[in-house]
């Protein structure tokens, strides 16, 4: 069944039209083309401004919500993908050319908080979540180290791809989950309790229950991109019904029910790799795919990607 806007929105489910999420722009907006592979997107509030990364290109941008201009954030960024903010609204960054998780203080200056795990240099970093209580986890899939496209091209010296976690007082770095074929986008449900993992080569997303000593359980497919021909997963991102959307690359955004169905989907001319919410409502969906950043404001709100709580940076 598809929904009457078949420029934007394609309904599979009632849930899709009865969650509004059908509500909102008629069409995307382009903020700025001209990327080789644009990834990463996050809006700062406090700049009131959305960074991305131009992964080939070796450079992070910028787009200004108040005047729409695009500008260089950081050239030689050590080809980024994933950006997130940590509790204090400092960007957390995956380089996956340096092979390292990197902190922009608020001064400017980079803090490396991961390079390596057991001695080993890590594949290439590749999306972030940060949790309440300050931990940041991190996919390491081999993207960055495959070809010299969006890295530099490297053997494995772990020899598989994993999901780490950084500890917010000592800063061990511990891996929380393997067994993927390539790790990739990583986002916890808004109650914390679950993590949701989408392993790219494999085709589906997984979900693994959060424990109180951060370790993981051994995690159960919560969707498979088989069912859509043209679907790969990338990053993740929750709505605050619980609804999980999904970057599906060549299949545009998918939005799952909490209870694993595929409801509903945003068509998008290019191949998606990340999305993101933001705007002062936190219900505009920024979406890097391909050459484009484009948003479109909607009825529905997104989850702080810094999770439940107050933050005295936003909240005041």
């Amino acid at each position: 069944m598809s929904g009457e806007r078949p420029g934007l929105y394609e309904m599979f489910d009632e849930r899709f039209r009865t969650g509004r999420c059908m509500n909102g722009d008629e069409a995307l907006e382009v903020l700025y083309t001209g990327c080789r592979w644009a990834e990463g997107p996050v809006y700062v509030p406090a700049w009131r401004q959305v960074v991305w990364s131009d992964i080939p290109n070796d450079r992070m941008l910028r787009w200004d919500e108040e005047t729409g201009a695009v500008s260089v954030f950081r050239r030689s960024a050590g080809h980024t993908n994933g950006n997130t903010l940590d509790r204090e609204g400092r960007l957390i960054t995956c380089e996956q050319g340096n092979r390292r998780v990197t902190r922009t203080e608020h001064d400017g200056t980079l803090t490396v908080l991961a390079d390596r795990w057991q001695g080993k240099r890590l594949n290439s970093p590749n999306d972030a979540a940060v949790k309440s209580d300050g931990s940041i986890w991190f996919s390491d899939p081999d993207f960055g180290i495959t070809s010299d496209y969006e890295g530099y091209r490297a053997q494995s010296e772990i020899g598989s791809n994993n999901v780490y976690r950084i500890d917010p007082v000592t800063g061990e770095v511990r891996l929380v989950a393997d067994g993927f074929g390539a790790p990739n986008g990583l986002v916890f449900s808004p109650d914390e309790r679950r993590l949701f993992v989408s392993d790219t080569r494999a085709g589906r997303i997984r979900v693994f229950d959060v424990r109180d000593d951060g370790t993981l359980s051994d995690g159960d497919v919560f969707a498979e991109a088989g069912a859509r021909e043209n679907a790969r997963f990338d990053n993740l991102r929750f709505d605050d019904d619980g609804r999980l959307w999904a970057a599906a690359m060549a299949d545009g955004v998918h939005c799952y029910d909490p209870d694993g169905t595929l409801i509903g989907r945003l068509v998008v001319p290019e191949v998606v790799a990340n999305i993101s919410w933001g705007g002062a409502k936190r219900n505009r969906l920024f979406i890097a795919a391909e050459t484009s950043l484009y948003s479109v404001v909607m009825a529905v709100t997104g989850t702080h990607p810094t999770g439940p709580g107050r933050r005295p940076w936003l909240d005041g």
